[in-house]
């Protein structure tokens, strides 16, 4: 059930911050097992249109809803990032119901099985990424006049990974951490936070700094399809961001595609 992941008081904890004037960031605790401190992300962007995109939506609070308007209101777009980043979907559908609901394959039929989950509606998606012609998949008109998207359906998680141009912002889920969860932490109180031995070493294999072979190594051994999913970096590669924001860790600002190619190295060049 999704309420063993979620804090139950969000509001007190969330930090909401503009990375841009256009780009919102939604930031909260988050723990795996109650050990990992990976926290957790969502990010609003307001398009040249003045629609709104959120990815990967977190908990709608009263604040979290005030941004919204305060960025326009109308959010015509509501985007689960990966097979896994779907748990406030609904909630925001409800509250915004003339929203697209976009998502990789097999999200939509994983939730209809969700049943007995409070949190989880069986919404309808207008977009659905598939593997088999991913490319020709378009969401709108307003929507691409923005946004260069992949489908790295090579990744354990199906990744969908956006890369707003205006403001040259890659938004992500699982596909990069960056760990330590610094600002998404930065509410709890020091005795709350997950620590210990295993934390530490999930944090050592899920960093962007140094050197970064255990990451990389995570990243390389961890691809579902490492064919389709270096093909997938190489396109992401080839377009113009230079801030990368993540569902775990903090954001990298103005140095994200150098970390974005040191980090994907092995898959960009072809390890031998």
């Amino acid at each position: 059930m999704s309420a063993g992941l979620i804090p139950t008081n969000p509001a007190d904890l969330m930090v909401i911050r503009n990375v841009t004037p256009n780009v919102t960031t939604f930031s909260v605790p988050f723990s795996r097992f109650g050990k990992l401190s990976i926290g957790g992300r969502g990010t609003l962007v307001r398009l040249t249109s003045g629609a709104l995109a959120v990815f990967s939506p977190v908990a709608l609070t009263e604040a979290t809803k005030t941004r919204v308007a305060e960025q326009g209101g109308r959010v015509g777009y509501i985007v689960a990032l990966d097979f896994e980043h779907h748990i406030f979907i609904s909630e925001w559908a409800k509250q915004y119901p003339d929203a697209k609901i976009i998502g990789p394959e097999g999200l939509p039929e994983k939730r209809a099985t969700q049943t007995k989950d409070p949190k989880i509606d069986d919404n309808k998606f207008s977009v659905v990424f598939t593997k088999n012609g991913k490319r020709d998949i378009k969401i709108s008109d307003e929507f691409d006049a923005d946004f260069d998207y992949e489908y790295v359906d090579g990744h354990a998680n199906k990744e969908l990974v956006f890369n707003y141009r205006p403001d040259k912002t890659l938004i992500e889920a699982d596909l990069l951490f960056n760990l330590p969860a610094t600002e998404q932490y930065s509410k709890v109180p020091a005795s709350q936070r997950p620590s210990g031995f295993l934390n530490k070493l999930f944090q050592g294999v899920q960093h962007t700094y140094g050197d970064a072979t255990w990451p990389k190594r995570i990243i390389w051994h961890g691809a579902k399809d490492r064919n389709s999913m270096n093909d997938s970096l190489r396109v992401i590669n080839k377009w113009d961001f230079s801030t990368i924001i993540p569902c775990h860790g903090d954001v990298l600002e103005g140095n994200g595609k150098e970390i974005f190619q040191k980090m994907f190295q092995w898959n960009l060049e072809g390890k031998k």
